[in-house]
């Protein structure tokens, strides 16, 4: 691989010193380098909206936390551009590479001998009037959610055609394997393996609490009709972007044909992550 693109967590400075030894060591290696205008505005170097880097490279760098990972999977869409996350954020499930291994995995990444997971993501369509009104794709999740001062919501759920339920909750957590970890095991959700093919369902605090979350094949097209009335309901993808929900609305959540490829560093242990970050066996 000779075109990487890197991608910074924006308002920090770590990643931008980082950026600044990156730089001359993929040169020795005639890597040819893309970076997002921010970071190269303070590196005096010519740079790319990030929008336009996904096309011109061969693997996207992001120093960053998962927030940042979440975007970059977004931006890459359905490209064969796998992603090499540097945890330099908080918690890092994604980001699972830290700084003192960069350069070794970086030696394996180009060439060829870093192996790369594939994680399913997550479509979402929104219908108002049988108008599509909104259309995005998640990494982690899409959640059906109520704002601050609205009462509990309704929310009529079907799993292929197949009436599931109607969930009286604050909201409804749909999430892929990678974003089990996220918004999903806060609300009680179960840990799924990141490269399962299975999309789990998890209600925010049901009014019914035998209401459990739900775990589905990801060929599953799952869809919700809001039924209430409340004017502050809102869908969220990957807790980055969405829009208001209205009575009605129906949103239609399916496998997406994208996938995230993300390189994982040779030996990397999924069940040894879990224990450090969720400090399992401490006391």
């Amino acid at each position: 691989m000779k075109k990487v693109g890197i991608i910074c967590k924006a308002g920090r400075p770590e990643p931008v010193d980082l950026v600044k030894i990156l730089l001359p060591w993929f040169e020795e290696r005639k890597c040819e380098v893309f970076l997002e205008v921010g970071t190269a505005e303070e590196l005096g170097r010519a740079g790319y909206n990030q929008e336009d880097i996904p096309s011109r490279v061969e693997m996207m760098m992001v120093l960053g936390g998962d927030g940042t990972m979440l975007s970059v999977s977004r931006l890459i869409g359905g490209r064969e551009v796998p992603i090499l996350g540097v945890n330099m954020g908080g918690l890092g499930f994604i980001t699972a590479i830290n700084k003192d291994k960069i350069f070794s995995v970086l030696e394996q990444a180009l060439h060829g001998a870093c192996p790369v997971e594939q994680r399913i993501m997550l479509d979402a369509r929104v219908f108002r009037e049988s108008a599509e009104t909104g259309c995005f794709t998640a990494l982690n999740d899409v959640v059906i959610n109520k704002g601050a001062l609205a009462r509990i919501i309704e929310m009529e759920t079907f799993v292929n055609d197949s009436y599931l339920t109607t969930y009286r909750a604050d909201g409804l957590i749909i999430s892929t394997p990678t974003g089990s970890t996220a918004y999903s095991l806060a609300a009680g959700g179960p840990i799924l393996y990141p490269t399962l093919g299975s999309v789990a369902i998890t209600p925010i605090c049901p009014h019914m609490l035998t209401n459990r979350p739900i775990v589905l094949p990801d060929e599953s097209i799952v869809r919700v009709v809001l039924k209430s009335a409340s004017e502050n309901v809102y869908i969220t993808v990957d807790g980055q972007v969405g829009l208001k929900l209205q009575q009605g609305d129906v949103i239609e959540v399916m496998k997406s044909a994208s996938t995230a490829k993300m390189f994982v560093p040779s030996g990397h242990d999924y069940f040894d992550l879990l224990r450090t970050k969720l400090k399992w066996g401490e006391r």
